[in-house]
C-alpha cells in the first residue's frame, strides 16, 4: 500500500494508546487503510495530520494484513433483485484504530446486569471482539481531519513584513582594501624626547632586532619595511602594499593623496608605526619628519583625513594612542559640515566623504606600550599581521608549568599557514574559527557583517584584533577600534584556544626530534572541530530554545572547509536550517553560501542528499540566488538529480526529487535565462514521470510546479510542451487525490495559457484544457477552487469577446425565465403550470436572438463562474465576482451595453417582483432550499415555485435568480443546445415516489414530520454573524475589477521548504503547552469513558427523568449534538443559527450564523476529531456541508472549509433537504437527501470518491453507518424502506439488503457504536424496528409512538400522533422517541418503557405556574449524549431545552 512507502522529512507522529485498555473499551471507527488515504499520509501539508501524543524517531512501516478470524455476515436478499455477498469475498486489509468513537466491554461482576438481555453482538461481530489480531489494530494511529496547513491558511502565503529584504545576508555595499600604506617612524638609534625606555627593555621590530646593525639604519628599515609588508601579504595578498619608512610631511600628503586618487572609491589601509617619533597631541596629531630629519613635524587629522578621504582604514601602533581614537571623529564631523555648507552654495559640487572609517589603536590616550624584553617592541602590529606566533610566545611567558619548549623553538613548528593539515595550518584554521566565533557570540549583527564580512583584510585585522585585546591588556594597555567592539578577552574560547597551543607544543619536541633526524612521528590532530561539532549536535538535540543563536555556528562553517568533517558537518547544518527561515538567514549572515555554492562542484556522493536539502532550505527564503546558480553551471547538479535514473544514497530518493523539482522551479521563476539553460524535453518529460509516482505527492506537486515556473512566459517552452503532450498530462491531475496536486496541475495549466499567435490550434489547445478540468468546480477544496478560479479569470481576458457574447445571452435568459415565472401575471393555481410567454415573430425583442454561445466552452465556463459568485466559501465567491463584475461592465462598454442596460433593469424590476409575490408574509417555511409546491396550512392553493435570493453580479444590486438553482442541474460540459435552453412550461404538482397512498395511513404521514412547523418570527430573529476563514479580506466593490486574479499558491507552497520537517510540529513536541494540553485532553477522555462505561447497565433499567437542567437557546431548535468529552451542545434552529451551550454550566459559549440562503435550513449538526481539538460539521438542506475551528468562542472562531456536498439537489415534493454521516474512522463523510446517490467524500482528499445509486426515487431521509469496519452502509428512505450497501463491492452488487417493513417516511436509522451494535429505525408512524444485517426480517418491532390507543410498549395508552424524531444512545440499549403530543419516550430496546419527558419552561415564561408544559407543541429535537446518560430535548414553538439523566448516575457524573 502506498502509505507504507518512506515519508517525507516531516515525520507524521504516531501515538499509541495504552494496550491495557484495549480489552476493555473497544474501538467503534476501524477504517480500513484504503490507498488514496495512506496516499495522503506521505506528505505533511498535503496529509491529514496524525495526533500524536508520544514522537518516535522514525516512521513506523506496517505491511497490508488481513484480519483473519473474522467473520462477515451473510447478509441474504430479500428477493430476487437483491444481490448478495459471496462467501469468497475478500477479507479486509488492516484496520486502524481511531480513538473518537470508544465502544462496548463485557460488564464486570461489578455492575448490575440487565436480566432481559443476552450477551450477544449483532450483525455477528462478537467474534471480532475476541480475536487477538483485531484487539492489536485498536492500538494503531487515528487520523485527524481538517487540520493540515492548507484548512489553517486557505492556501494564502504568509503575509511578509514590507520591510523584510530576504537578500539582506547579501554584500551589496561590499567594499575592498586595494592600496596600503606602511608608514615606519622609526628613526633607528634615536629615541624621541617624550619615551623613556627601560633596561632591558623591548626591541623586535616586525620580530627583526635593529639594535645589532646600527650604523647601517637604512639597510635594517628596509628589513623591517619588507618583514612589515610580508606580514600583510600573508592576510591578503591581493593589496598593493606600499612602504613608507620615516617619511617627511611632505611626502606624506603627497603619497597619501596618490594613494586615494588611485583607490577611487575602495578603501585605503593606513598603517602608522610611530616608535621613534613623540606619542601624538593631545588633541591628536601624529608626527613625522622635515626632509632633513632635524624636526619632528605634526600632521593634523583634519589634514590627514583631507589626503586619504574616505573608506580608509588606520592602524595606529605608538603610545597615547587612544588620543587620536579620541579626536579623529570631531575632524569628521567638521568636514562635513563645511561640505553641508558647500553643498548650499552649490547643489552640484562634488565633494569627497569623510564619514566611512575603521581605526584601530594599540593603547588608550595616557597609556604606553608594553617594554617586556620578551616581547616585541610592535606588540600590537605583531599580534594585528602575526597572530599565532605572538600566541605561542604568549602562551609559553604565562604558562606556570615546566615546558620543554623554549621561545626559540616555537618558530619550528612545522607546515605553513596554508596547510591545514600541518600544525602550523591547523593551528591558524582553529585561530580563525575561535575568534570568528567569539566575534559571532559577542557581536551585533550589523557590526559582525560589517567588520568579517565585508572586506578580507577588514575581517582578517578585526580578528586578530580580538587577540591584541587580549596580549595587550595582560600586558597593561588597552586596544581600542571605532566601531568599538565590547570586551572579548575573557570569553569562554580562549580557554579552548590555549588547550589547542598547549596540545601542539607538548608534540612538538618529537616533531623537532623527527626534523633533525630522529625517530619518525606522526602528528596528532587536534579534537577541536569534532568537540565543537558534538557541541552543536547537542544544541540541535535541545531544539533551538527561543531561537537562539548556536555559538558554533562559524565553527560549522570552517569546517566545511576540510574533507574530514565534512559531511557530519553538512548534516548537522541541515537539521539547523530545518529549524526555519530564521535559522537560514543566520547561516546565510555567517557567510554559508559561498560554500555550499563551491561544493555543487563536488563529485562526492555522499553530499548530494544533503547539499539538495540544503540548496532547498536556501531557495524558501531567498529566491534570489538565480544567478549564484548559473555560474559554473551550478543548475546541472539539480537537474541531473531529477532524473529517475541517478542515484542517492538514501532510502526517500523520491522526496530528494522533489527537493530538486523545487530547485529547478525557483531557478527558473521570473528567470528567463534559467528557462532557456533548462528547456529541454528531458526535462518536461522527467516531470511528467514523475506524476506517476504515487508515494509522494510532494514530488508530484512540484513536478507540475516545475514545468509551470518553466514555461510562464516563455513560448517556446509551451511548444515543447505541447510537444511531450505535458498539458494533456496535467489535465489528468485534476483528480488527484492530493489537494496540493491538484492546486498545482491548476498553476502549471494557467501559465500554460498566453502563447501570443493565438491560432485555431492554440485556441483548440486552450479550449480543451479548460473544458477538461471544468469538473474541479466540485472540489471539496476551497484552495483547489480558488485556483480555479485563477485559470478561469485568465481564460476570460484571453477570450474576453467571446465571453462577452455569453454574458448578454445568459442576461437574455435570465429575463426569459423571470417573465415565465411571473407570479403576479402567469400562475395559475387550478392547473398548477407556468405558460411561457413567446415573442411575435419579427419582433426586436432580445429572446430571438440565437444562441451563439450554447455549446460552446466560453459559454459553459461562464455559466461555472456564476454557480462559483454564489460559492459557499466566501473567498471562492468573492474570486468569481470579481470575474463575473468585470465581464459585465466589459459588456456595458461595449456595442452590446445600449442593449444589455435594459437587459439588467427588467431583471431587477422582475427578480424584486418575483420575491416580494414568493414570500408573502403568511407564507409558512419549506424544509428545503429547493423550489417545490406544497400545500400549506395557511392556503388552499398550491403556492407558487419559491425563487432563492441569491447574490449580487455587480454592486449596483442586479441580482442573479433562480434560473441559477435550474442551470446546476444541466451544467455538465458538452451539453447540447437543447438543453441549455429553459423550459417552455414549469409543471408544479403534487408528486409521491413512495408509490400510491393507502386510504388507511394518514397523508401526513407520508411527509416529513416537521413540514408544519412555523418558522420563527423575523422580528423576533435576531440573525448571527458568520464566520470567515482565517486571513479574509473583502474586496473593495468600490475599486475596478482587474483581471486576470493572482494566486498566491506558488509563494504559499514554498514555505513548506521554509519549515521544520525533520522533527515533530510544536504541538506534536514533548513538553509544548499544546502537547500537555493534548495529555490532559487524553487523560479527560479515559476518565470519561471509565465512569461512563459501568453505567451502561443501570441505563437499561432505571428511569430517565431526572432533570438536569433547562436554558432557553433563543430560537427553536431542530438538531442537537453532544460533544463526547467536552460539556458542549451544539444546536441548530430553524433558520441559519448555531449555539454551543455548556450544559453542565447553562451558558451559552457562542452563537453564530451558518450563512444559509433565504429558504435553506440546517440539517445536521456533528462534532468531528473529538478526541483532541473538535471541529463542528454542519450540513445545509441546500446541499451545503460547512466545517468550522473554535467553534466555543465567538471571537476566535473561524471557517475551515465549506464545499456543495450535494451538487445535483433535485426538488421533491416530500424534501429531506441534506442527511449526512460522518466516519472519523475512515475519514469518510456520507451525504444523501433529495438525490439519487449517496455521495461518498473522502476527507482525506477532499473529492467526492464514489457514488451509490440509491436504487429508488424516493429521497434519503437518513443514514447511518457500520463503526466497526465503515464499510457497511445503511440508508432510510422517505417510502418506508431501508437499504444495506456494501462498499467493497462493485456498483452492481454493492446493495446487499432491502427491508420494506416500515410503510412511511423513516425518520431515523441508526446503528450503535458500542453496545450490543443495535441497528435501529423509526417510522414516522411511531413503530421502531431493531435490525440484523444477517436476517431478512426484523429482530423486535416496538410501538414507540401510538396513533390508535394502544399503548407504548404494552402500557397505558398515550396518544402521540407521529413520531418527530428518533435518538439512539451509542452504548447504552435504551433509545427515546419523540412525539407531536409533547413528549419523549424513552425505551429499552427490549421495548421495555424507562420514561416519558415533557420538556417544560419557568413560569415567568408562562405567566402560569411553576413549570409549565406545552402539551399541544410537538418534539422538535433531541439527542442523546454518546458516553454520559443523558438526553437533550426541545419543542417547537420554543427556544427552551431541557436535558434530563438517568438515575442513579449520579456518583459517576461527579467523578467526571
Amino acid at each position: 500500500m502506498l502509505a507504507l512507502a518512506q515519508p517525507t522529512p516531516r515525520h507524521p507522529h504516531q501515538y499509541y494508546p495504552d494496550s491495557e485498555n484495549v480489552r476493555q473499551y473497544f474501538s467503534a471507527e476501524i477504517r480500513q487503510l484504503s490507498p488514496e488515504r495512506s496516499l495522503k499520509a506521505t506528505i505533511g501539508q498535503s496529509t491529514v495530520r496524525r495526533s500524536s501524543l508520544q514522537p518516535i524517531e522514525k516512521p513506523i512501516r506496517r505491511s497490508a494484513s488481513t484480519v483473519t478470524g473474522r467473520s462477515i455476515p451473510n447478509l441474504a436478499p430479500d428477493d430476487d433483485t437483491t444481490p448478495t455477498i459471496k462467501g469468497d469475498v475478500a477479507q479486509p486489509r488492516a484496520l486502524l484504530r481511531s480513538n473518537t468513537d470508544i465502544v462496548t466491554r463485557r460488564p464486570s461482576l461489578t455492575e448490575r446486569p440487565d436480566p432481559t438481555e443476552e450477551w450477544e453482538m449483532r450483525h455477528g461481530y462478537d467474534e471480532q471482539y475476541n480475536s487477538t489480531q483485531y484487539l492489536e489494530q485498536l492500538s494503531s494511529t487515528f487520523f485527524m481531519y481538517y487540520t493540515d496547513k492548507r484548512h489553517e491558511t486557505g492556501g494564502k502565503p504568509r503575509q511578509q513584513d514590507p520591510d523584510y529584504n530576504p537578500s539582506e545576508w547579501r554584500m551589496r555595499d561590499r567594499l575592498k582594501t586595494v592600496s596600503a600604506a606602511l608608514i615606519m617612524c622609526l628613526n633607528i638609534g634615536v629615541d624621541p624626547p617624550d619615551v623613556v625606555k627601560t633596561n632591558p627593555s623591548a626591541k623586535l621590530e616586525c620580530w627583526i632586532d635593529p639594535t645589532p646593525i646600527i650604523g647601517t639604519n637604512s639597510k635594517t628599515m628596509e628589513q623591517i619595511g619588507k618583514k612589515l609588508q610580508e606580514q600583510y601579504e600573508g592576510l591578503s595578498i591581493r593589496v598593493r602594499y606600499k612602504q613608507y619608512l620615516d617619511p617627511s610631511v611632505e611626502e606624506t600628503q603627497k603619497f597619501c593623496k596618490s594613494l586615494r586618487r588611485n583607490a577611487k572609491d575602495e578603501r585605503i589601509l593606513f598603517h602608522y608605526n610611530g616608535h621613534g617619533v613623540p606619542m601624538p597631541t593631545p588633541s591628536g596629531e601624529i608626527w613625522v619628519f622635515n626632509r632633513t630629519y632635524t624636526q619632528y613635524i605634526p600632521v593634523s587629522l583634519y589634514d590627514l583625513q583631507i589626503w586619504l578621504g574616505a573608506p580608509s582604514l588606520y592602524v595606529f601602533d605608538c603610545s597615547n594612542a587612544g588620543n587620536i581614537i579620541a579626536n579623529f571623529d570631531r575632524f569628521v564631523e567638521k568636514h562635513e559640515e563645511e561640505n553641508a555648507e558647500a553643498r548650499k552654495k552649490d547643489p552640484n559640487l562634488q565633494l569627497p566623504t569623510h564619514g566611512d572609517n575603521i581605526q584601530l589603536a594599540a593603547c588608550g590616550k595616557t597609556e604606553s606600550l608594553p617594554t617586556n624584553p620578551n616581547l616585541p617592541a610592535d606588540l600590537f602590529t605583531c599580534c594585528l599581521t602575526t597572530p599565532i606566533d605572538i600566541s605561542l610566545r604568549f602562551f609559553l611567558l604565562n604558562n606556570p608549568l615546566p615546558c620543554e619548549v623554549s621561545l626559540r623553538d616555537v618558530t619550528r613548528i612545522p607546515g605553513r599557514l596554508a596547510e591545514r593539515r600541518s600544525p602550523l595550518g591547523e593551528l591558524n584554521w582553529i585561530f580563525t574559527a575561535i575568534t570568528d566565533t567569539i566575534a559571532w557570540n559577542l557581536l551585533p549583527r550589523a557590526t559582525f557583517k560589517k567588520l568579517f564580512r565585508q572586506d578580507l583584510m577588514v575581517a582578517a585585522l578585526f580578528r586578530n584584533f580580538l587577540l591584541s585585546e587580549r596580549i595587550m591588556r595582560a600586558n597593561g594597555c588597552h586596544p581600542m577600534s571605532v566601531p568599538s567592539l565590547p570586551e572579548t578577552h575573557r570569553h569562554p574560547l580562549w580557554q579552548a584556544w590555549d588547550l589547542t597551543i598547549e596540545m601542539v607544543l607538548a608534540q612538538l619536541p618529537a616533531m623537532i626530534a623527527a626534523e633533525d633526524g630522529g625517530p619518525s612521528y606522526e602528528y596528532v590532530h587536534s579534537e577541536f572541530f569534532t568537540d565543537q561539532l558534538t557541541a552543536f549536535e547537542v544544541y540541535l538535540a535541545q531544539g533551538a530554545p527561543n531561537q537562539e543563536a548556536p555559538s558554533q555556528l562559524p565553527i560549522v562553517l570552517q569546517v566545511l572547509l576540510s574533507q574530514v568533517h565534512r559531511l557530519r558537518a553538512l548534516i548537522l547544518l541541515s537539521r539547523f536550517l530545518d529549524m526555519g527561515a530564521w535559522a537560514v538567514n543566520l547561516a546565510l549572515t555567517i557567510g554559508i553560501f559561498p560554500y555550499v555554492l563551491k561544493l555543487l562542484q563536488s563529485a562526492a556522493f555522499e553530499l548530494k542528499p544533503v547539499m539538495i536539502f540544503i540548496w532547498a532550505r536556501i531557495l524558501a527564503v531567498d529566491g534570489a540566488c538565480q544567478a549564484d546558480l548559473i555560474k559554473d553551471n551550478g543548475y546541472q547538479y539539480f537537474l541531473t538529480m531529477l532524473s529517475p535514473s541517478a542515484q542517492l544514497p538514501v532510502p526517500n530518493q523520491s522526496e530528494h526529487r522533489a527537493m530538486s523539482a523545487f530547485i529547478i522551479a525557483m531557478f527558473c521563476r521570473g528567470f528567463r535565462q534559467g528557462q532557456t539553460v533548462c528547456l529541454s524535453p528531458e526535462l518536461i518529460e522527467t516531470c511528467i514521470g514523475h506524476f506517476q509516482d504515487a508515494e509522494n505527492p510532494l514530488l508530484r506537486q512540484w513536478s507540475c510546479l516545475c514545468i509551470s515556473m518553466l514555461w510562464a512566459d516563455f513560448p517556446e517552452a509551451k511548444w515543447v510542451g505541447i510537444r511531450c503532450q505535458a498539458h494533456q498530462k496535467l489535465c489528468e491531475m485534476a483528480i488527484d487525490p492530493v489537494p496540493e496536486v491538484r492546486a498545482a496541475a491548476l498553476h502549471a495549466l494557467n501559465n500554460f495559457l498566453g502563447i501570443p499567435d493565438l491560432t485555431a490550434q492554440v485556441a483548440h489547445y486552450e479550449e480543451c484544457v479548460a473544458s477538461t478540468i471544468m469538473i474541479m468546480t466540485n472540489d471539496g477544496n476551497s484552495m483547489v477552487r480558488r485556483e480555479l478560479l485563477v485559470f478561469f479569470s485568465t481564460f476570460v481576458k484571453r477570450y474576453q469577446n467571446k465571453f462577452l457574447v455569453a454574458a448578454f445571452e445568459q442576461l437574455v435568459e435570465e429575463k426569459e425565465f423571470l417573465v415565465d415565472a411571473d407570479v403576479q401575471s402567469h400562475w395559475n393555481p387550478q392547473h398548477g403550470s407556468l405558460s411561457r410567454r413567446s415573442s411575435k415573430p419579427g419582433s426586436d425583442d432580445d429572446t430571438d436572438i440565437q444562441r451563439v454561445s450554447n455549446g460552446s466552452v466560453q459559454g459553459t465556463v461562464w455559466m461555472h463562474l456564476l454557480i462559483l459568485s454564489i460559492d459557499p466559501h466566501p473567498e471562492v465567491a468573492q474570486d468569481a465576482k470579481v470575474i463575473v463584475d468585470y465581464i459585465h461592465e466589459a459588456v456595458l462598454a461595449s456595442p452590446l451595453g445600449s442593449r444589455a442596460q435594459p437587459l439588467m433593469n427588467d431583471i431587477v424590476r422582475l427578480s424584486r417582483r418575483a420575491a416580494a409575490a414568493t414570500n408573502p408574509p403568511s407564507a409558512s417555511r419549506q424544509t428545503s432550499a429547493a423550489p417545490n409546491g406544497r400545500r400549506t396550512p395557511m392556503s388552499g392553493s398550491p403556492a407558487p415555485p419559491a425563487l432563492p435570493k441569491n447574490e449580487s453580479y455587480l454592486s449596483a444590486g442586479m441580482r442573479r435568480t433562480a434560473s441559477m438553482a435550474a442551470a446546476m442541474k444541466r451544467l455538465t460540459f458538452g451539453s447540447s443546445g437543447e438543453e441549455s435552453q429553459p423550459p417552455q412550461t414549469i409543471h408544479v404538482t403534487q408528486h409521491y415516489p413512495g408509490g400510491p397512498k393507502r386510504s388507511r395511513v394518514p397523508e401526513e404521514w407520508s411527509r416529513p414530520p416537521d413540514i408544519h412547523d412555523p418558522e420563527s418570527k423575523p422580528k423576533a430573529y435576531i440573525k448571527a454573524k458568520a464566520p470567515k476563514p482565517r486571513g479574509f479580506q473583502k474586496y473593495d466593490p468600490s475599486s475596478a475589477p482587474a483581471l486576470p486574479l493572482k494566486s498566491g499558491f506558488f509563494d504559499w507552497s514554498i514555505e513548506y521548504f521554509g519549515e521544520p520537517q525533520m522533527r515533530p510540529n510544536e504541538p506534536d513536541e514533548p513538553g509544548s503547552d499544546d502537547y500537555n494540553k493534548k495529555l490532559w485532553r487524553r487523560s479527560r477522555n479515559e476518565k470519561v469513558l471509565n465512569c461512563t462505561q459501568p453505567l451502561k447497565g443501570v441505563a437499561g433499567t432505571s428511569r430517565w427523568d431526572e432533570p438536569v437542567g433547562y436554558f432557553n437557546n433563543g430560537s427553536q431548535p431542530t438538531k442537537m449534538c453532544f460533544h463526547q468529552f467536552e460539556d458542549h451542545l451544539a444546536i441548530a434552529d430553524d433558520r441559519d443559527s448555531i449555539c454551543i451551550w455548556d450544559w453542565t454550566n447553562h451558558t451559552r459559549l457562542c452563537r453564530f450564523s451558518n450563512g444559509n440562503p433565504p429558504g435553506s435550513r440546517i440539517n445536521e449538526a456533528r462534532f468531528i476529531n473529538e478526541d483532541d481539538s473538535a471541529l463542528l460539521m454542519t450540513g445545509s438542506s441546500d446541499g451545503i456541508v460547512k466545517i468550522f475551528r473554535n467553534y466555543e468562542s465567538e471571537k476566535s472562531i473561524e471557517l475551515v472549509s465549506s464545499f456543495r456536498a450535494l451538487t445535483d439537489h433535485v426538488p421533491s415534493t416530500k424534501n429531506a433537504g441534506l442527511v449526512l454521516d460522518w466516519q472519523q474512522g475512515q475519514g469518510k463523510l456520507l451525504v444523501a437527501g433529495d438525490v439519487k446517490a449517496i455521495k461518498v467524500w473522502n476527507a482525506a482528499t477532499e473529492i467526492c470518491t464514489n457514488n451509490i445509486t440509491a436504487r429508488s426515487n424516493s429521497p434519503i431521509t437518513s443514514l447511518t453507518h457500520d463503526a466497526v469496519e465503515g464499510s457497511t452502509l445503511i440508508a432510510g428512505y422517505g417510502d418506508g424502506a431501508i437499504r444495506v450497501f456494501d462498499q467493497r463491492l462493485k456498483p452492481s452488487t454493492e446493495m446487499v439488503r432491502v427491508w420494506r417493513k416500515h410503510n412511511q417516511w423513516i425518520t431515523n436509522v441508526h446503528m450503535q457504536r458500542g453496545g450490543f451494535r443495535e441497528l435501529v429505525s423509526g417510522c414516522r408512524d411511531g413503530e421502531v424496528k431493531l435490525w440484523d444485517l444477517r436476517w431478512k426480517d426484523e429482530v423486535r418491532t416496538i410501538r414507540a409512538v401510538e396513533t390508535d390507543g394502544t399503548a407504548a410498549g404494552g402500557g397505558s395508552a398515550t396518544r402521540g400522533g407521529v413520531m418527530r424524531g428518533l435518538s439512539v444512545h451509542e452504548h447504552a440499549p435504551v433509545f427515546a422517541a419523540g412525539s407531536s403530543s409533547h413528549t419523549l419516550n424513552v425505551f429499552h430496546t427490549n421495548g421495555t418503557p424507562l420514561s416519558t419527558l415533557s420538556p417544560t419552561i419557568p413560569s415567568s415564561y408562562t405567566g402560569t405556574h411553576l413549570l409549565q408544559s406545552h402539551r399541544h407543541t410537538p418534539m422538535a429535537s433531541a439527542a442523546f449524549h454518546p458516553h454520559r446518560m443523558v438526553i437533550a430535548g426541545g419543542a417547537v414553538g420554543s427556544g427552551w431545552i431541557n436535558v434530563w439523566r438517568c438515575k442513579g448516575v449520579e456518583g459517576a457524573e461527579e467523578k467526571i
